[in-house]
């Protein structure tokens, strides 16, 4: 079965890849992305960024650097610690989020009305499903470790917030 998704899943990817082509010509790929977990985290700091991306802090700084050179990201130093720096989107990353977005709808409708109506609503159904399995397992997978409270640590893995604590003195393990 997986297999079999994998390889329907191509038609789709061909879709997005195109439309991010398309779209955002001058950022790349891990500029894309930076910009889309900012947009869903707005606020969100560059140890987290740096986690939710999966990749060194270093490396999400430089990312950051280029981000707010282009004029798509802005930061702010903190509400609470003037340290901290928040990142947030800029109308013209907002704008080329809905470019690409309007762009993939865009495609997907061509080739959507060249299903049957049943088709489309399995087509429906099923992506629904597999992104609340998706979901749920992604918030299972993080697993605090550290000196804090084992009811708070619940209460973010609840709310699907990846860890974080001052000074980074945890980690993070996935299962």
């Amino acid at each position: 079965m997986a297999a079999e998704l994998d390889a329907a899943a191509g038609a789709l990817l061909t879709v997005w890849e195109a439309a991010r082509e398309r779209t955002t010509s001058r950022i790349s790929g891990a500029q894309l992305r930076a910009v889309m977990v900012v947009e869903q985290q707005d606020g969100i700091n560059l140890r987290r960024l740096a986690t939710g991306l999966d990749m060194l802090l270093s490396s999400a700084s430089r990312l950051c650097d280029r981000l707010v050179a282009a004029g798509l990201l802005e930061r702010e130093p903190g509400r609470f610690d003037r340290r901290e720096i928040s990142l947030h989107l800029t109308p013209e990353a907002r704008r080329l989020l809905a470019e690409l977005r309007d762009d993939r709808r865009q495609q997907l409708a061509a080739i959507l009305a060249d299903m049957t109506p049943a088709g489309r609503q399995a087509l429906l159904d099923g992506m629904r499903e597999f992104d609340e399995a998706a979901r749920r397992r992604e918030v299972r997978s993080v697993e605090p470790v550290g000196p804090w409270s084992p009811e708070a640590a619940a209460a973010e893995r609840s709310l699907g917030v990846p860890p974080e604590w001052p000074g980074d003195q945890s980690v993070a393990r996935t299962a």
